[in-house]
């Protein structure tokens, strides 16, 4: 039996089982429901969902950014990166992860969720574990485009998940819970990337697998040799890779389905948590709010037709430009510690950590004000601000306290804009299929900002990387500068409709969220 809702002029089918329940409108499927039952519904699935998205990035973050731990280990040395070869490593993962975007989201779609984000975790996790056994930098380059491949359908088909589940002015904060705790685990990998590096000389595959050691600048006089047993950054892989894999493992028992899906018994291992009468009440929510909880058929005309819409692209702009700045920090943040501020290998790895705490709870109170007052586009214009500033500090002052001070304020801002992003962009477009096409142009402008932040900080320019650091100050000026256009475009938008004129995105009543 079929649930019947309205959408603008269309008419969507929710299949259920209840025929008692066959022609509630949207409004009553929430009011059946007290309110203190709807927050227990949704706390739940905030536990459920975001938590288990959340931890899931976590390990790809640590995943995709212990390069510059590892080359602070040892890794450096063993693999003879000399020359752009550390850019071209870091570079090549972006290759297949910005190409695959596309169509990834059209397989999540397809394939499931709980099916498709558990599957490519478990495969990335297994391709990390053989990052601790290569023996020369090619085969990192090999690796690193494989990595890409797994890793091109996870951002994006998070983002477009979480969307799916959440009203407009509910969102924000997901996506700052989802990202902040990647972005903490990120920071604290370099803590427990430096555990890891302590296992250094245990287990024994032979004088291939140890560390090499030699002169330095502190003992020139050092003799060369190999330590024996496995080398403590191949350890950074292994088990970062094994991490990984459990978490997919976990990750294939709680991942949630589409709201519409939720209540329905798959072949996938995931523990249903939701009645078809709480899930009917999850997708009247999303109908109520913007009118597009049910994906239409799929068509690749109406797919590829999505992408002429411009602000689809200057949201991707805005994304692009700000992971240049976080792909950059994240990089070269330890390598530029210990060689441009001068502290050892356990500091640089450790004082990686704090300005990513900072970063987290600027993060949420931006998400909690943006969701409270519905704006979006002041916290990404006052973030692109200060990152500039914190950029200012790092790249041109001698002072270690005042540079590490300017770190704090550059981690923070640029991170705290990934969510404000995320959000702005699902708050002004309508459509599942539009949707999934945003995800995807979004976090492939992304994986190309990337690209750009894996090699503005080149070799030649140590130990201060100033063209790196006016690459991305210059980043968060178009930022600022892209978002003034948007809102722009958005305030006489809604004013024009609410004149009476074009209406925006297909829907009587929809408006822009500034």
């Amino acid at each position: 039996m079929a649930e019947i809702i309205e959408k603008g002029d269309e008419v969507m089918h929710l299949e259920h089982t209840d025929s008692q329940d066959s022609h509630l409108s949207a409004q009553e499927h929430i009011d059946a429901f007290t309110p203190a039952e709807q927050k227990k519904i949704i706390r739940r699935i905030d536990f459920r969902l975001v938590l288990t998205l959340g931890f899931m990035y976590a390990v790809s973050l640590m995943d995709r950014t212990n390069l510059g731990i590892a080359v602070v280990g040892g890794m450096g040395v063993d693999l003879v990166l000399i020359g752009y070869r550390y850019s071209i490593i870091t570079l090549v993962f972006f290759i297949t992860y910005v190409i695959l975007q596309p169509p990834a989201t059209v397989i999540l779609r397809k394939l499931g969720p709980r099916i498709f984000l558990p599957t490519i975790t478990f495969l990335w996790g297994i391709t990390m574990i053989c990052f601790g056994f290569l023996t020369t930098w090619t085969q990192m380059v090999g690796l690193r485009l494989i990595l890409g491949i797994w890793e091109a359908g996870f951002f994006p088909g998070c983002a477009y998940l979480l969307s799916c589940w959440y009203p407009r002015y509910d969102l924000q904060k997901r996506n700052a819970v989802f990202y902040l705790i990647g972005s903490m685990a990120s920071a604290f990998s370099g803590i427990l990337a430096y555990g890891f590096y302590n296992m250094n000389g245990l287990g024994n595959l032979g004088p291939t697998w140890g560390q090499h050691y030699g002169p330095t600048a502190d003992d020139p006089t050092a003799p060369s040799g190999i330590e024996s047993g496995i080398a403590g950054w191949r350890w950074i892989f292994i088990m970062q890779g094994i991490l990984t894999v459990v978490i997919a493992g976990i990750g294939a028992l709680t991942i949630a389905d589409f709201p519409e899906k939720a209540a329905n018994k798959t072949r996938s291992l995931a523990i249903p948590f939701l009645s078809q009468k709480e899930a009917e009440f999850i997708v009247a929510r999303i109908q109520q709010d913007r009118h597009d909880a049910i994906a239409t058929p799929f068509s690749i005309t109406h797919y590829a037709k999505c992408a002429t819409d411009l602000k689809v692209w200057g949201f991707a702009a805005l994304f692009g430009l700000t992971t240049t700045c976080t792909y950059a920090i994240a990089y070269f943040l330890p390598i530029i510690l210990e060689l441009g501020m001068g502290f050892g290998v356990a500091e640089a790895q450790c004082l990686v950590a704090p300005p990513y705490v900072l970063a987290a709870i600027w993060m949420y109170l931006c998400a909690v004000l943006g969701d409270k007052y519905h704006i979006r586009g002041p916290f990404i214009i006052f973030n692109g601000c200060l990152c500039i500033l914190g950029l200012g500090l790092l790249g041109f002052l001698e002072n270690n306290g005042a540079r590490y001070f300017g770190v704090f304020l550059a981690t923070t801002a640029c991170n705290a804009n990934v969510p404000c992003i995320l959000t702005y962009q699902a708050n002004n477009i309508r459509g599942q299929w539009k949707r999934a096409l945003c995800s995807a142009t979004l976090v492939g402008a992304g994986g190309i900002g990337g690209i750009v932040g894996s090699t503005v900080f080149r070799d030649q320019d140590k130990p201060g990387y100033k063209p790196g650091m006016y690459a991305c100050m210059i980043a968060s000026a178009l930022i600022i500068f892209i978002t003034l256009l948007l809102e722009w475009k958005f305030i006489r938008a809604n004013k024009r409709a609410a004149r009476g004129g074009k209406i925006i995105e297909g829907l009587e009543g929809f408006r822009y969220t500034l």
